[in-house]
């Protein structure tokens, strides 16, 4: 059983304005969100390339 990764952060602008965000995630979650990243740029840089045709 894998333990899940937690993080969380909060940002604050001014005396009214806080913005909270928290996410946990699996090691297997985290190898895919960096595979799906590195699809996105790869697709990315084949649209510019294409485009540049």
């Amino acid at each position: 059983m894998t333990v899940p990764n937690h993080a969380a952060l909060t940002l604050r602008a001014g005396r009214k304005l806080r913005l909270k965000a928290e996410v946990s995630v699996t090691p297997t979650g985290l190898l895919s969100v960096g595979a799906l990243v590195s699809a996105i740029l790869l697709s990315s840089a084949a649209i510019v390339v294409a485009a540049r045709r």
